[in-house]
């Protein structure tokens, strides 16, 4: 059966994977691009905006993992844009404009569903509401054979966790401390029974963790 993964999961020392006060103009809230800064320099994020060059190393290393054998997305609907409620506006389309980086399926879970949106790229997204388990089988069933992963937020990540549906999940601790915001790892405790660790730091500050289902 395919796997269910989750990379690139930045937190913050005190576990925070958001900060507070989400906006448009703020997607993390509070932390802004804090959480990221890792990423910004890798070969991966520059290929996803269509630039050339980038750092090689540990960092590049453990991004570029994330699309490997991909063929679905699951994220929550704070992952998609800021709305809360009853859909307000329709045509907007999410923070990752025209041609999104997921190029697969992906499936925002929300209370309030809403016909699919087709986007540049490959990349469509469908509106459900639905459990972890319902979820994944829509995901399982577009995903061709292939694996899926769950792109965030911490809530999404958590209840997926929770139910002990990922079988691979890189998170990358960032030195800073948020203070507030959404945390991952609340309510998990045991977690580190299921999975064998791994732990890799880098120049950047930054420590890899990676969780295989053991």
């Amino acid at each position: 059966m395919s796997l269910v993964r989750v990379h690139n999961f930045a937190v913050s020392l005190d576990g925070f994977g958001t900060g507070e006060g989400q906006s448009l103009d703020a997607p993390f809230g509070h932390a802004g691009d804090r959480l990221h800064r890792w990423f910004f320099g890798t070969r991966t994020f520059r290929a996803m905006q269509g630039l050339d060059g980038g750092d090689t190393g540990v960092d590049d290393a453990m991004a570029r993992a994330w699309s490997d054998g991909i063929g679905a997305e699951i994220m929550g609907r704070n992952k998609f844009g800021p709305q809360r409620g009853p859909w307000e506006n329709h045509d907007w389309t999410g923070w990752w404009g025209p041609n999104p980086p997921f190029h697969t399926p992906v499936f925002v879970l929300t209370h309030h569903p809403r016909p699919p949106l087709e986007m540049a790229g490959g990349t469509t997204f469908h509106f459900v509401d639905a459990d972890p388990q319902e979820a994944l089988a829509q995901a399982r069933a577009a995903a061709g054979g292939l694996d899926v992963r769950i792109g965030g937020g911490p809530r999404t990540v958590r209840d997926f966790l929770a139910a002990d549906l990922i079988d691979h999940l890189h998170v990358v601790v960032v030195p800073i401390v948020l203070g507030r915001g959404e945390r991952l790892w609340d309510g998990l405790e045991g977690l580190t029974d299921r999975f064998r660790t791994e732990t890799v730091s880098t120049p950047s500050g930054v420590t890899h963790l990676t969780f295989t289902r053991a």
